[in-house]
């Protein structure tokens, strides 16, 4: 779902051959295997030298941007030897100019080079990607033993001085050395901001050499990072920085290329100023007869949303610069396909054939970004682009990417971050909202009945928002014992004993309705009946039950979505039985969840409304401690069972 090649091309290698990395790396040496392995016994492999290095002069009229890497790592255990693979990127913004790669091995106390024979240039596979200009250089290193290290070194030339890439300081394993740095002509004037570093772990200089400016942060003994569930991910937990261009000068006329966000604005209007200037006779004849019943602005654009979310198959094409120029609208309609950029461009254009004259093309990061664009106005900040309509002074967000979600609401990876549009000729920031639980609950209605030593049920449940949107995602277009296993494993209920006997569902073409689903279930092996009595848990789903923090846990938390859960149960006393034993009632809200359970009585039917509300979407390290109190004081409540007494 996720497009645009402007986000830094991401790899883990880093580094140039110059001095600093040699003097660096030698001062690693000095320490032999075994004092290596003594300094990290629960690993397979460490990254001694992870360095990166920019030269960055004026030439002609412009900017050479060179980029010099270095990527050593270490093996330590025999485990380690499967990992002989290493690999790096680049593509047409990216050009490499030459690489190297080798093992390290030590015979008889001296190091010996192996050359790497074995190397395969492919293309670079991405989620959401069908095809990229990325290129992926695959090495394969020889003799791979304990001790042994894997060496590569390569050189890039950036062609466009508004696409640096960022500097991450950490890796899936224990980084001995990382450095980043970067050499200036004097009159060139760069700027960066670190992420994630409080401890201030990573150290700055700036110093003059041979006529440029010098800037070096380096950090060492790196820890590696913890892959944890549910992470917003890595940008938000690993220390990293982005540094940027922010002028130039030349013959005494200052060029700016980034530092605020009118600038990064100027940058992309650049892409989209001439976007579909000549008219396409179909696509416009089609508008026309998909909107003609249509009396209101919002009505058109709806219909014509619907239009393209049903219609334009999506698919990715990055190459150079199409990373970031939307495709004409005409082009788009005829090849029936496109990727986030070409969706927002064809609505834009569609809404302008139907008379709609504040729809747009916009640019946007994912939830995957932690930036705003106060924070860091440059290429880093987004990765997405969709089409607003502005109505009535407010905005709604038109990402034609998710097939599923209903007009009105943002796409659910989008929610909290910011837009940026062009308005009257100058840029806009707005937020993106984050759509109430309200709008995305589950309403469930469940009849049961006991019979024998089974639980018998008739249901309903509603999805709707997000809930509604996802799940038909899932469940796509499986059919017979596919679709029926993907039904049951979304209703089930109770234990490993439920059976789901069958099931009908409503609303799958109408996104403004729910989707429901009525089904009919048993349920064995679940009431327990001991002498006259019967122990029975209304809580057939309990939802969040699981949903502790551990203990160790590092990274934030992050849900998909505010959701609610609202479910009645309601039983049918058996003939002859009385209840006896009723739990009480349980009410609790706090910062993270509002829970409402509560029992009654109807003459033979025993109901129990069990109302659950997310409201916080991201959990962060201080709110682990109260959320599992949240959660145990939950649990407790599932744990109450209501007790029936044969008369």
């Amino acid at each position: 779902m996720i497009l645009m090649n402007w986000s830094a091309l991401a790899n883990k290698t880093v580094g140039c051959l110059v001095f600093f990395v040699l003097s660096t790396v030698a001062a690693i040496a000095q320490k032999s295997f075994a004092d290596i392995k003594n300094l990290y016994p629960d690993y397979n492999e460490i990254i001694v030298a992870n360095t990166e290095s920019y030269d960055i002069s004026i030439e002609s009229s412009g900017l050479k941007i060179i980029q010099d890497n270095h990527f050593e790592s270490m093996i330590l255990s025999q485990n380690g030897i499967i990992n002989n693979k290493e690999s790096f990127s680049y593509s047409d913004l990216v050009q490499l100019k030459n690489y190297d790669a080798y093992t390290v091995v030590n015979e008889n106390g001296k190091d010996k080079k192996i050359k790497v024979t074995q190397s395969l240039e492919k293309q670079s596979q991405q989620s959401s990607i069908f095809y990229n200009d990325v290129k992926e250089r695959q090495l394969v290193f020889p003799n791979m033993e304990p001790g042994a290290k894997k060496v590569y070194n390569y050189q890039t030339q950036f062609i466009d001085p508004h696409l640096l890439h960022k500097f991450i300081f950490g890796s899936y394993m224990p980084v001995q050395s990382s450095v980043l740095e970067v050499k200036t002509d004097k009159n060139i004037v760069i700027d960066y901001k670190i992420f994630n570093d409080p401890n201030k772990t990573i150290s700055y200089s700036k110093t003059e050499k041979k006529g440029k400016w010098v800037h070096r942060w380096e950090s060492a003994d790196i820890k590696p990072i913890k892959f944890e569930q549910n992470t917003p991910g890595y940008l938000y937990q690993v220390p990293h920085i982005d540094f940027y261009i922010k002028e130039y000068t030349i013959n005494n006329k200052t060029t700016p290329v980034l530092g605020d966000v009118a600038e990064l604005y100027n940058y992309y209007r650049k892409f989209v100023k001439d976007l579909n200037k000549t008219e396409d006779a179909d696509l416009k004849a089609l508008t026309l007869e998909i909107t003609k019943d249509k009396t209101t602005d919002e009505e058109k654009v709806k219909s014509i949303f619907y239009w393209v979310k049903a219609n334009i198959k999506y698919i990715a094409f990055e190459n150079g610069y199409e990373g970031f120029i939307p495709r004409e609208a005409s082009l788009v309609f005829h090849r029936k396909f496109g990727d986030c950029k070409d969706m927002s461009s064809i609505i834009s254009c569609m809404a302008q054939y139907a008379g709609v004259k504040n729809v747009t093309v916009a640019w946007i990061g994912t939830r995957s970004i932690p930036y705003s664009y106060k924070d860091l106005a440059t290429p880093s900040v987004d990765n997405h682009m969709i089409a607003i309509f502005k109505k009535d002074g407010e905005y709604i967000f038109l990402d034609g990417t998710d097939k599923e979600t209903r007009y009105g609401i943002p796409t659910a990876f989008i929610q909290g971050k910011e837009v940026l549009f062009s308005e009257n000729d100058q840029y806009k920031i707005f937020p993106v909202p984050t759509v109430p639980a309200v709008q995305n609950k589950i309403d469930e209605n469940i009849q049961l009945i006991v019979s024998g030593s089974k639980l018998l049920g008739t249901a309903r449940v509603d999805r709707y928002g997000y809930n509604r949107s996802h799940t038909l995602m899932q469940i796509g277009d499986a059919a017979n014992k596919a679709r029926m296993d993907m039904i049951r494993s979304l209703v089930i209920k109770g234990n490993n004993k439920f059976t789901l006997k069958d099931f009908k569902e409503e609303n799958l073409g109408d996104k403004e309705l729910p989707y429901s689903v009525d089904y009919t279930f048993e349920l064995d092996n679940y009431l327990v009946k001991v002498d006259k009595e019967i122990y029975l848990n209304l809580f057939l789903d309990k939802i969040l039950e699981k949903a502790l923090m551990e203990k160790d846990r590092v990274a934030q938390y992050e849900f998909e979505y505010l959701t609610q859960f609202n479910t009645v149960y309601s039983l049918k006393i058996p003939a002859g039985y009385s209840v006896k034993y009723l739990p009480k009632n349980f009410d609790l809200e706090n910062d993270y969840l509002k829970i409402n359970f509560s029992y009654e009585l109807k003459g033979s039917n025993l109901q129990l409304t069990a109302n659950i509300t997310l409201k916080k979407m991201m959990l962060n390290p201080n709110d682990f401690e109260p959320w599992n109190e949240t959660i145990k004081k939950l649990k407790s409540n599932y744990n109450e069972t209501i007790i029936l007494l044969e008369k």
